[in-house]
């Protein structure tokens, strides 16, 4: 099978990243059924799209003629075996759960016809594991798209241990179709390559709040004039939950490091869990926190988590993950509001000034994370 052979593609899970795939999907010229469990989930995503394509219609991004033959082509569907019975590619998007995913890919190997891929746009999850659900590991694929997937741009086409060339080969060129821009993840590993660049962070914020100093704000005040959301902040927006789901994920696949701080979890146990709830490390019932930029910390800056970024993408490198920084950078850039990736900023910064900030992360929090590898060290990539 090629590419050009697919023509239907079944979308499983009309939530948020499914209604949001299907309709990058139906704007590349498929046919997409989009099915969920129940009637009133499939009419929401259904709703969903066509209130996208609503915008981009108004805004003059969609033609009248394009909307109508886009909406002509999407299929509603609750029956799981009709929904896959014609399917050529299929893409999964339901909870992150193991056991739940492993459950739909049996029976989508079940009700599929043979020569069909099975993607996940799992996060985290690993792609070797759910393809032991099914009789075709070699057609099972990661296919992690970004919310809200219908605007952001990378898409990690991740291989299984089993996965064949050809799978990965056949869902890279439907994402170049679909106007993505896709990244080959060569080794599956948690948190592909976007998430776990970016976990260090995450860990390093967790470390703070342990340390009690500085505070949310005085560490965000030192980071806003140069980035669209600083790191508190993100993960209120995000949700504190989704941030400890995270990294107790990582703590018991990647490094016991990543065990969320006690100070961390308190925020968990008190239900206050960022602007879903309306505080969280900042209070956002009247909106979008306004951080006091006159507080800004002295003891952190920019440099110190561009230094963890850089040397968590020299581990993928290291690893096996991935074999070329510019396809590292080509995700990072993408996969959020950077416009440059980890090695671009290195070069232009200087390895060495970032490994004497990691240096100083490692000397205040001697975690096996922050220790600088190899290649960070030589610091002779150049992109």
């Amino acid at each position: 099978m090629k590419a050009e052979d697919v023509k239907n593609i079944a979308m499983i899970g009309a939530g948020d990243m499914g209604h949001g795939i299907a309709a990058c999907c139906l704007m590349g010229g498929y046919r997409v059924v989009l099915r969920d469990i129940e009637q009133k989930f499939v009419d929401k995503g259904m709703a969903g799209i066509k209130a996208s394509f609503d915008k981009l219609k108004e805004k003059g991004k969609m033609s009248p003629e394009a909307y109508t033959d886009a909406l002509a082509r999407l299929i509603p569907m609750v029956d799981l075996q009709a929904a896959v019975k014609d399917a050529d590619f299929v893409i999964e998007a339901v909870p992150e759960k193991l056991d739940l995913k492993k459950s739909v890919f049996a029976d989508l190997d079940k009700y599929a016809p043979k020569h069909a891929i099975l993607a996940s746009n799992t996060s985290n999850i690993s792609i070797t594991e759910i393809a032991t659900a099914t009789s075709r590991p070699e057609k099972v694929i990661g296919y992690h798209f970004f919310n809200p997937a219908i605007l952001m741009k990378l898409v990690e086409v991740t291989k299984g241990g089993k996965t064949s060339d050809e799978s990965i080969s056949i869902a890279y060129d439907i994402a170049k179709k679909i106007r993505k821009v896709p990244v080959i993840v060569k080794k599956d590993s948690p948190g592909f390559i976007y998430n776990r660049v970016n976990e260090p962070t995450l860990l390093l914020v967790s470390k703070i709040l342990e340390a009690g100093h500085p505070t949310p704000e005085e560490f965000d005040a030192a980071l806003k004039p140069v980035m669209p959301m600083p790191p508190f902040e993100l993960i209120d927006y995000v949700g504190i939950d989704i941030a400890v789901h995270g990294m107790d994920y990582f703590s018991q696949v990647l490094s016991k490091d990543y065990k969320p701080s006690e100070a961390l979890m308190s925020y968990l146990k008190s239900g206050n869990l960022g602007k879903k709830t309306g505080k969280g490390f900042y209070d956002w019932s009247k909106g979008r926190p306004a951080i006091d930029l006159s507080k800004a910390t002295r003891e952190f800056d920019v440099n110190h988590l561009i230094a963890l970024q850089v040397n968590e993408a020299t581990k993928l490198l290291e690893e096996g993950i991935a074999d070329d920084p510019k396809e590292i950078d080509l995700a990072m850039a993408n996969g959020g509001g950077s416009p440059f990736g980890p090695f671009v900023l290195a070069q232009s910064i200087g390895y060495n000034v970032l490994l004497a900030k990691l240096e100083e992360l490692h000397t205040k929090f001697p975690l096996d994370v922050f220790v600088p590898t190899k290649t960070m060290k030589a610091g002779n990539i150049k992109v």
